[in-house]
C-alpha cells in the first residue's frame, strides 16, 4: 500500500498519548523521506527503538503538502505560503477533533522552510478568536514547543533572505529548473520578503512557546562550492527564552538520524522529552484560561448585539412631510 503524500499522517501513537508531536518538512521535502536516513532507512519519528521508544505516551505525525519552489518563492508566495499555514491548521484541529484530544499538548518540529509555514500557521490561530472559527484557535492553546532545523528566520534585510532563497534552490532544486526558471530571481526576491514579514509576525508569540533553534555545521555541496545553507545566525537567532545548538551535519541531513546513538537525535530527543514532560500540566492551565477568555469575548458580543437591537427597536423616526 502507497503511504499518502500529503496531508497528517500518524507515524506512531502510544496506548495513552499525552501530547501529539507533529513534523512539519521543508522546500522540496516530503512528509516521510526528509526525516529518513539516507544510510540506514531509519525513520526516526516512527522507528520502534527511536523516538516512539523515547516518548511511548506521544502521538507522533508528520504533515505533507506540495513543497516545490514556487509555493514558497514564486509570484504570489505570500498567498501560498498563507493557504498551506491555513491548510496545516484546518487539517490538524480536524483530526485532533476526531481523536477526542482538541487540548492535547502540541510539540511541532520545523526543517528549513517548513518552520515559516509554522510560525504563519500559528500567527493565524492565534487570531482565530470569533464564535465561529474559534476552534481553530486551539491549536494555538495547545502549542507548547517548537523545535526549527536550519529554519530561515532572518537574515539581517531583505537582501539577506533572498541569498539564503538562493542557496536553498541551488541545493534542493534540480538544476535544469534553475537554469530554464527565467521568473527564479524575481520570485527568490519577493520570497525573502514575504519570509521576512512572516518572522515579524510571529516575533511578538514567541514568549507563549518553547523555542529550540538548531544550525547546520556542515556546508552543503553547491555548483561551484561548498556553503551552509542557513547560517547560524539565521538558523539560531541569540534571543531571551530560546535554547540553541548546532547539528553536526549539513542541511538536508541535520533532520535525518541512523540510530539512537546519532548525537543530533540524542539533542533532537532529549528536547522533546523535556518537553512532553513538561507540556501537559502548562497546556491545561493555559486552556482553563483560553476558555475564560473565549467565554468573556461572547458575553461582550452578546452584549453588543443586544444593545444594538435595543437601541434600533426603541428609536423613533422622524415623520417626514414631501409636499408635492
Amino acid at each position: 500500500m502507497t503511504e499518502p503524500k500529503y496531508g497528517i499522517i500518524q507515524l506512531h501513537v502510544g496506548s495513552n498519548p499525552q501530547v501529539d508531536i507533529v513534523a512539519v518538512h521543508g522546500l522540496y521535502g516530503n512528509a516521510l523521506q526528509t526525516w529518513t536516513s539516507d544510510q540506514s532507512k531509519a525513520l526516526w519519528l516512527r522507528d520502534a527503538e527511536m523516538l516512539p521508544k523515547a516518548i511511548p505516551n506521544a502521538r507522533i505525525l508528520t504533515w505533507g503538502y506540495n513543497a516545490d519552489v514556487h509555493a514558497f518563492l514564486g509570484h504570489t508566495s505570500s498567498d501560498r505560503i498563507m493557504q498551506h499555514a491555513h491548510t496545516l491548521i484546518a487539517q490538524l484541529q480536524t483530526d485532533r477533533e476526531f481523536g477526542g484530544a482538541t487540548e492535547r499538548p502540541i510539540l511541532f518540529v520545523c526543517h528549513s522552510l517548513g518552520g515559516i509555514i509554522v510560525k504563519r500557521a500559528l500567527a493565524y490561530s492565534a487570531s482565530r478568536t470569533s464564535k465561529n472559527v474559534e476552534h481553530l484557535h486551539s491549536i494555538f492553546v495547545s502549542t507548547y514547543g517548537v523545535l526549527f532545523l536550519g529554519t530561515p528566520h532572518s537574515g539581517s534585510n531583505v537582501a539577506g533572505m533572498s541569498s539564503t532563497a538562493q542557496r536553498l534552490v541551488n541545493a534542493v532544486v534540480p538544476k535544469k529548473i534553475v537554469d530554464t526558471d527565467d521568473q527564479l530571481l524575481n520570485a527568490l526576491r519577493e520570497g525573502s520578503e514575504t519570509l521576512q514579514n512572516i518572522t515579524d509576525q510571529f516575533a511578538p508569540l514567541m514568549k507563549r512557546f518553547h523555542i529550540y533553534f538548531f544550525w547546520e555545521q556542515e556546508k552543503t555541496n553547491l555548483p561551484h562550492t561548498k556553503a551552509y545553507i542557513v547560517e547560524e545566525s539565521s538558523a539560531a537567532p541569540i534571543l531571551d527564552n530560546t535554547e540553541r545548538s548546532g547539528i553536526g551535519a549539513n542541511h538536508s541531513g541535520m533532520c535525518k538520524f541512523e540510530n539512537s546513538s546519532a548525537p543530533g537525535y540524542r539533542m533532537v530527543a532529549a528536547a522533546l522529552i523535556r518537553y512532553a514532560r513538561e507540556a501537559p500540566s502548562l497546556v491545561a492551565a493555559r486552556w482553563s484560561q483560553a476558555k475564560d477568555m473565549l467565554k468573556a469575548q461572547r458575553s461582550v458580543e452578546a452584549s453588543e448585539l443586544m444593545g444594538s437591537s435595543y437601541g434600533w427597536s426603541h428609536v423613533r423616526m422622524p415623520l417626514v412631510f414631501i409636499e408635492f
